[in-house]
C-alpha cells in the first residue's frame, strides 16, 4: 500500500488501517537496519501515529511530538517515506522534528518535555484567531517527569484550553524511568485487571436499566481509587484511559470521541517500546539508537571497539569513588549516554538518576554539597543549558563544591543542531570562579577529571562525543596546575592557541605554517603569564575552539590582551554564527573550517599573516 500523505491515509477504510500499521512497522525495521538510527521508540508509536493522522486533519490540525525519537513513523506517513534512508545523514532528513523540513512538523523537537507547552501555545493562538483547529501533544512517561511538562499541564487546565494531551506510557525513556510518577504508573499497569474490571463490571451493571446511573458513579469511584484520572482531572483535564496503544480500532474510536469534546483532555495509552520486533521488545535500551543490524536476527555487525571520552569518564568515576567515599554520581536520565552504568552497579547507594530534570539535578547536587558530599553531575552540554539558572543561583552564587562532567561538547554529528554542545565555553566562562578544563586527548581528560575533583568550587570538564586519538591513559592520576598552558610545538611568527580536542588538526596546520602551538588546557583561568610572553613574541595569535566564537575561549584571550594594552593581532577560529545541520562530525568540522586544511587556509587569509621568510620574528 503506497501512501504519500495523511490525505491518502484518510481515504483508506478503517479495515485497512492494520495493514498500514504492519507495512509501516516493517518498512521502519528494514530501513533502520540498513542505515542505523532511532528504532525502538518509533516501533512503539506506529498505531498511535496512524490513528492520529487518520482522525485529525493534519497539518491544519496541529500534532506536536515530544523529542522526536518516536517520530519516524510520522515521517513515513507524511510524504517522507522515500527519503527515510537519508535520515541523520548530511543533506538528508533530520533525526528529530524540524519545521523547515515539513509542514507536518509543527514544532521542532530535540529536547524532551516541550510538547505540552508548545501545543498549549498553538491552541491559544487558534482561539485568538477564532480558528476551528484541534491541537494534540504527544508526550512519553519519561518526558512527563520533567517539571516543564507539569508547568504546562497546570497552565492548560487553568485556562481551559482546547488541547488534547496524549501520554504514551511505555515505562521507558532512553534509560529505564525513575521516580514516583513512574512507580505510580507501573503499579497501575502491573496486571490486566484495570481495564478488564472496568469493561466487565460496567457492562454487567449497565445491562440493568435501574442501575445505569449507579454504574456510572461506581466507575468514577473506582477510577478515583485505581486510576491516575484523579491527578489529571484535578488539574482540569477530562481524562480517558488507560487504553491499549497498539489496538488501532480502539485508538481511532477513542480519538474520535475525544475530538468531539472541548477543553483540555488527557488520553493515557499504554505501549511497548520496540513493538513488533522481538529483539527490541526484549532490549529496548539496546535498540533505542542503533547502528546497522540484521533485520531478521537483530544482530549487529561486528566492529572494533573504540575507546570514547565517555568511557574515560566512566572508568575515572569508579576509580575516584574508590579513593573518596564522599563522591556522588548524578545523572538526569542519561545513565547509558553519560557512562554511569558501571558506577550505578558498583556504587548503587551513591548513584542518583533524577529523571529528565536537569534543573533539579543541579540544585539537588547543590544541596548535597552544602552538607559535605562531593557531587559529580554527568550531563550533556546541550542539556546543561536547561539548568543555567540553577548553575548560577544555586551553585555558583553560594560557592558550592560541585563538579560538572560535560559530555557531547562541540558538534555531535548525526543528532544535529538540537544536540550540539556549542555554547558551553561562552555561558560558563562568564560565571565567577568557574574553572573550565579543556582536555586535548583521553589521557589529559582523565587527569583533568582528577584535577577538577580536587579543586574546591564549581568546576567543569568538557569533552566531545565519540572516540579520542588513542592516547595512552595513566592509571595513576596527576593534578594539572590550575591555569597552566603547555607549548607543544615551537615555530615562528604565528602562535596557535588550541582549546580542547582540535589539537591534532591544529598541529597538522602548524607544521605547514611553521607556527608555534599551545595546548591551552584551561578556558578559565587562562595562563596569563604565557599570554604576556606570546603577545610580545609573535605577530599573530590564533585561537581555535569547538565552540561558537561569540563569548568563547578566543573572546577571553581578546579581553585579556585589551585589558593589558597588548596590541598583538588576533584571529579567532571557532564555530560560525549559525546552526550546523546533521552529518558526520568530520564533515561538520570541515564545513566550519576547523579541520587542518581549514585552519591553515584561515590563517593564510589573515591580513596579519606573512610567510616566515618575509618577516622577522618579534623579540622580547
Amino acid at each position: 500500500m503506497t501512501l504519500n500523505s495523511p490525505a491518502d491515509l484518510r481515504a483508506c477504510s478503517e479495515d485497512q488501517l492494520q495493514q498500514v500499521c504492519d507495512e509501516t512497522r516493517g518498512f521502519l525495521i528494514d530501513t533502520v537496519a540498513k542505515i542505523g538510527g532511532h528504532l525502538a521508540a518509533g516501533l512503539g508509536t506506529v498505531e498511535l501515529t496512524t490513528a492520529l493522522h487518520y482522525v485529525f486533519n493534519t497539518p491544519d490540525d496541529r500534532l506536536v511530538w515530544d523529542i522526536g525519537h518516536q517520530a519516524y513513523p510520522h515521517k513515513i506517513l507524511t510524504g517522507r517515506r522515500d527519503q527515510l534512508h537519508t535520515i541523520r545523514q548530511q543533506g538528508g532528513l533530520s533525526g528529530f522534528l524540524k519545521r523547515s523540513e515539513s509542514e507536518y512538523d509543527t514544532f521542532g523537537a530535540g529536547h524532551s518535555s516541550t510538547s505540552i507547552s508548545a501545543a498549549l501555545g498553538m491552541a491559544v493562538a487558534a482561539a485568538q484567531q477564532k480558528l476551528d483547529r484541534d491541537v494534540i501533544a504527544v508526550i512519553g512517561d519519561g518526558a512527563l517527569t520533567a517539571g516543564m511538562a507539569f508547568e504546562a499541564l497546570n497552565n492548560a487546565g487553568d485556562m481551559d484550553a482546547n488541547v488534547l494531551v496524549i501520554l504514551n506510557d511505555n515505562d521507558m525513556s532512553i534509560s529505564p524511568n525513575v521516580g514516583a510518577l513512574k512507580n505510580y504508573l507501573t503499579k497501575l499497569m502491573t496486571g490486566p485487571t484495570v481495564s478488564s474490571v472496568r469493561r466487565s463490571t460496567k457492562k454487567a451493571l449497565s445491562s440493568i436499566p435501574p442501575v445505569r446511573d449507579y454504574a456510572r458513579r461506581w466507575e468514577e469511584h473506582i477510577k478515583g481509587m485505581i486510576l491516575p484520572s484523579t491527578l489529571f482531572e484535578e488539574m482540569g483535564f477530562y481524562y480517558a484511559g488507560p487504553i491499549d496503544g497498539h489496538d488501532i480500532d480502539t485508538l481511532v474510536t477513542t480519538l474520535r470521541n475525544l475530538k468531539d469534546i472541548e477543553g483540555p483532555r488527557f488520553l493515557h495509552i499504554v505501549t511497548k517500546k520496540g513493538k513488533g520486533f522481538e529483539p527490541a521488545e526484549h532490549a529496548p535500551i539496546k535498540y533505542h539508537g542503533v547502528s546497522p543490524f540484521n533485520p531478521t536476527t537483530g544482530e549487529f555487525g561486528k566492529k572494533a571497539k573504540v575507546r570514547s571520552y565517555t568511557d574515560v569518564f566512566s572508568d575515572w568515576l569508579c576509580d575516584m569513588a574508590k579513593l573518596d567515599e564522599k563522591l556522588i554520581g548524578i545523572t538526569p536520565a542519561m545513565r547509558e549516554g553519560s557512562g554511569l552504568v558501571r558506577f550505578s552497579e558498583e556504587y548503587p547507594e551513591r548513584y542518583f538518576d533524577v529523571a529528565i530534570a536537569e534543573q533539579h539535578a543541579l540544585t539537588f547536587a547543590a544541596g548535597m554539597a552544602c552538607d559535605g558530599q562531593k557531587p559529580v553531575v554527568a550531563i550533556y552540554s546541550t542539556f546543561l543549558q536547561r539548568a543555567y539558572d540553577q548553575l548560577i543561583h544555586d551553585v555558583s552564587v553560594q560557592d558550592l563544591d560541585v563538579m560538572l562532567a560535560i559530555d557531547r561538547a562541540g558538534l555531535v554529528g548525526a543528532d544535529g543542531a538540537t544536540h550540539a554542545g556549542v555554547f558551553d565555553y561562552s555561558y560558563l566562562r562568564c560565571i565567577p570562579d568557574c574553572v573550565i578544563y579543556a582536555p586535548s586527548d583521553e589521557a589529559e581528560c582523565r587527569d583533568m577529571l582528577y584535577s577538577a575533583y580536587q579543586h574546591v568550587g564549581l568546576t567543569a570538564v568538557r569533552y566531545p562525543r565519540g572516540a579520542g586519538i588513542g592516547a595512552q591513559e595513566r592509571q595513576d592520576m596527576q593534578t594539572i596546575p590550575l591555569g597552566t598552558a603547555q607549548i607543544v610545538r615551537e615555530g615562528q611568527h604565528v602562535a596557535i592557541l588550541s582549546f580542547g580536542t582540535l589539537l591534532p588538526a591544529v598541529q597538522l596546520a602548524a607544521e605547514k605554517l611553521n607556527a608555534t602551538v599551545v595546548n591551552m588546557r584551561f578556558v578559565k583561568p587562562l595562563d596569563e603569564a604565557l599570554l604576556h610572553k606570546l603577545a610580545a613574541q609573535y605577530d599573530l595569535l590564533v585561537t581555535v575552539e569547538e565552540n561558537v566564537i561569540a563569548g568563547g575561549a578566543g573572546s577571553g584571550v581578546n579581553e585579556f590582551l585589551a585589558a593589558n594594552a597588548l596590541a598583538t593581532a588576533t584571529l579567532n577560529l571557532g564555530l560560525p554564527d549559525r546552526y550546523i545541520d546533521h552529518g558526520t562530525q568530520t564533515a561538520q568540522l570541515a564545513q566550519c573550517g576547523l579541520d587542518s586544511e581549514g585552519i591553515e587556509a584561515s590563517i593564510k587569509a589573515s591580513p596579519f599573516f606573512r610567510p616566515s621568510h618575509e618577516k622577522q620574528q618579534k623579540t622580547v
